[in-house]
C-alpha cells in the first residue's frame, strides 16, 4: 500500500532534500529510518527537492510498503526516536496506490526571513545589514502574482520543460521593527525561484530599484538582470496542498 507522510526538517545541516552519494540528504535519513523501524528496504519520494540548507516546517512524501500499520502513533513514535532531532515526523496517511506527493500537489508556499540588526535567535534568517521600505517591497512583489514566465528567477541550466508559473500570493510582513517574512505561494515553483525573487525584491527595499523594475526583469527573461539569490538559510518550505484531503491513520 501506499502512504503519504508529513514531516518536517531544519535544512541547515543537510545538503538538500535530495539522496547524494557524497554528502548527507534528509531523504536518505529518513529512508534509513523507515528502513530500520519496518524491516524493509524503503524509497521515499519527496513532494520536490530543496537545496542545501533550506528547511521545511510541513513536508510531505510518499513510500510503499507490504507491512500493515496497525499502530500508527506508535511507527511515528518509533521513527522520532531514531531520527536525528532537525528531523521530525508528524502523520501518515493512506492514500490512493498511484497517489504521487510531487505530482499530485496543487501549490506549495515559502517564506523567508530577514533580520537587519544581529540576532543570535534568529539562526533561520538571513541577516541584511541595510534598512528596507517593506511599502516598495510589496508593491514589487505584486508584479510576481499572476501566470507568467519566470526564467529571470530561475537557476540557469535547469531542465523544466516550461518556466511559466501560477504566483496567488507574494507579500511581505514586519513581524517586529527589524524581522521582516516574505511569504508566496504558486502552483510550482523552479529551482532557485524564491531565493531569486527574494534578492530582487531587496533591490527594491534598498531603494537601488523602483517597484516596476520587477515587471521589466520578468518580461526580459534574463537570469543575469534580476537580483543576487538571497541565502539558503532564510528560506523555508510552509505548506503544500493536494486535490484530495489527507486524513491521518489512526
Amino acid at each position: 500500500m501506499r502512504l503519504f507522510v508529513s514531516l518536517a526538517y531544519d535544512g541547515s545541516g543537510y545538503s538538500g532534500w535530495q539522496r547524494q552519494d557524497n554528502a548527507s540528504s534528509v531523504q536518505q535519513v529518513l529512508e534509513d529510518a523507515f528502513s530500520t523501524v519496518l524491516g524493509e528496504k524503503i524509497s521515499v519520494t519527496g513532494a520536490g527537492r530543496t537545496d542545501t540548507g533550506v528547511s521545511a516546517s510541513y513536508y510531505v512524501a510518499h513510500f510503499d510498503t507490504d507491512i500493515e500499520i496497525k499502530e500508527p502513533s506508535r511507527l511515528s513514535y518509533k521513527l522520532n526516536a531514531i531520527l536525528p532531532a532537525d528531523i521530525v515526523v508528524y502523520s501518515l496517511f493512506r492514500v490512493a496506490d498511484d497517489a504521487h506527493a510531487r505530482f499530485d500537489a496543487t501549490s506549495r508556499s515559502y517564506s523567508y526571513r530577514i533580520h537587519t540588526v544581529k540576532d543570535p535567535f534568529a539562526r533561520l534568517s538571513a541577516f541584511c545589514k541595510f534598512d528596507l521600505d517593506m511599502e516598495a517591497m510589496n508593491q514589487a512583489a505584486a508584479y510576481l502574482i499572476g501566470e507568467q514566465d519566470f526564467s529571470a528567477l530561475e537557476k540557469t541550466g535547469g531542465s523544466n520543460a516550461t518556466s511559466i508559473c501560477h504566483v496567488t500570493r507574494a507579500a511581505w510582513l514586519r513581524t517586529s521593527p527589524c524581522h521582516y517574512v516574505f511569504n508566496i505561494t504558486a502552483n510550482r515553483f523552479l529551482r532557485n525561484m524564491v531565493r531569486a525573487a527574494v534578492g530582487t525584491l531587496l533591490e527594491v527595499g534598498r531603494h537601488r530599484q523602483q517597484p516596476e523594475w520587477v515587471a521589466e526583469v520578468l518580461a526580459g527573461r534574463d537570469r543575469c538582470s534580476a537580483g543576487q539569490s538571497a541565502p539558503a538559510v532564510g528560506l523555508t518550505l510552509t505548506d503544500i496542498t493536494y486535490p484530495y484531503p489527507l486524513i491521518p491513520l489512526k
